[in-house]
């Protein structure tokens, strides 16, 4: 199959605590957002499209992209106020031929080639996976008043990864009509976090969970960065 993925880079990382957006901060001297596109850069994968804060976008482009000269790169678009809004505007920026898409966080360095093989099997078996390794401690739910509310089977409970893969031409209409549904879904209190639940809420097909990585970390905290150090040096 045709295959791009979307690299998702257009947050703003307030959770960082830093004056630099941490998809440009740097891991043992190259920017965070480099590692994902050379993951895709050097596997199986036909096209990137990156998705980056229309503010950045030229001077991502010139000093931190443009210097690496990748291949896949088949563009580089604004993203929207929100991670859901910007990821249909990197879908709608897929070139039409397209048959799965792979959307990725920019903030996960450590996304791998046999990672993206096995989603790759799983989507051509059952048209839509995320990737994903099972929780290894006990999660509670809460109760508004932060009172333990129960506690579901841990065997059953996954922690949730991307990249997460989807035929294209129906994630493409899924998310389409999350636009035209947008207010109606928010009203009723359904807040859509990641891309899996799109295709539960709006959706025919079961999203498979497909093994990923304990390493596929998301830099989101300044403690983040130091254990994406160590991943690295271990790594090497």
């Amino acid at each position: 199959m045709k295959t791009t993925a979307i690299i998702l880079a257009a947050g703003s990382g307030s959770r960082m605590q830093s004056s630099v957006k941490k998809q440009y901060m740097e891991i043992k001297g190259r920017p965070l957002l480099l590692y994902a596109i050379d993951a895709f850069e050097n596997s199986f994968i036909d096209d990137i499209v990156i998705v980056l804060p229309s503010e950045d976008i030229d001077y991502v482009t010139d000093n931190i992209i443009n210097p690496e000269n990748y291949k896949k790169i088949k563009a580089i678009v604004p993203g929207g106020s929100t991670r859901y809004h910007s990821v249909r505007l990197g879908i709608e920026a897929a070139s039409a031929d397209t048959e799965a898409v792979f959307i990725h966080d920019g903030a996960r360095p450590f996304v791998d080639d046999s990672m993206l093989k096995r989603a790759y099997d799983a989507v051509k078996e059952y048209g839509a996976c995320v990737v994903g390794m099972p929780v290894k401690d006990t999660i509670k739910i809460s109760d508004e008043d932060g009172f333990a509310k129960m506690t579901p089977d841990r065997d059953k409970t996954w922690l949730i990864q991307t990249p997460q893969v989807f035929l294209y031409p129906e994630i493409l209409d899924l998310y389409e009509e999350l636009a035209r549904k947008e207010q109606e879904l928010l009203d009723n209190n359904v807040n859509i976090t990641d891309d899996a639940m799109v295709m539960e809420t709006l959706g025919k097909r079961r999203v498979k969970l497909v093994e990923g990585s304990y390493d596929n970390i998301k830099i989101t905290t300044p403690e983040d960065i130091t254990l994406a150090e160590s991943i690295l040096l271990r790594k090497k």
